[in-house]
């Protein structure tokens, strides 16, 4: 039996899968700290700290880039969490500040990461249009409340994809809750709002 043609490959393979698992292993260890930079950047978006926020993301995506050289092949999938939170902190910051919501190649992102992180942006939308209603800027609430809307039905298609890109159906109903939610206490609000003005304009009788 000849198998000393073979035993050059096999050693190569092993290397190459051991290399692979080393990786793996790396990648699964140090993309939590993205994931926790960018939760800090989202923290602070709401606290008013966009300047702390930005530092964060920046931060984040120096990481990100780094540990994208390392992510080959089928390690793309280990990214997947870590861009979609990058995306969702990123994309938050854009709409604060009334800027365009970057691209995925902006962004240096797998596409399911950006389409995942643009449904999670949703949930914190939601969370920022309720903190304007209680601060009393209706108009605010409202501008957000538009674009989170808008993103909940161009996203809403990609159910379709489910089976390609994890949760997202999942994430789609989800929102669709929230922006619900949302419509309804900003509805209310202007009711309330249109009230206040009509009796405000009414006679005073001592």
């Amino acid at each position: 039996m000849s198998v000393v043609s073979i035993k050059s490959t096999l050693n190569e393979i092993a290397s190459l899968l051991s290399d692979t698992q080393d990786n793996r292993e790396f990648l699964l260890k140090n993309t939590r700290e993205i994931v926790i930079i960018c939760s800090k950047a989202i923290i602070g978006v709401h606290g008013g700290e966009l300047k702390t926020a930005k530092k964060n993301l920046k931060q984040a995506n120096l990481l990100l880039k780094r540990y994208q050289k390392k992510a080959t092949g089928d390690l793309r999938r280990y990214l997947v969490t870590p861009e979609q939170e990058y995306v969702e902190a990123v994309c938050l910051v854009a709409i604060t500040e009334k800027k365009e919501i970057p691209t995925n190649k902006m962004l240096g992102v797998m596409p399911e990461s950006y389409i995942l992180g643009l449904l999670d942006c949703i949930g914190e939308l939601k969370r920022m249009v309720f903190d304007r209603i209680r601060t009393g800027d209706i108009d605010e609430a409202t501008r957000i409340f538009e674009i989170m809307e808008w993103l909940y039905l161009n996203l809403s298609s990609f159910a379709l994809y489910d089976k390609v890109i994890k949760e997202v159906r999942r994430k789609i109903d989800v929102n669709r809750i929230l922006v619900d939610d949302s419509r309804g206490i900003i509805t209310e609000e202007k009711r309330r709002s249109e009230l206040i003005k009509i009796l405000d304009k009414l006679p005073k009788y001592d």
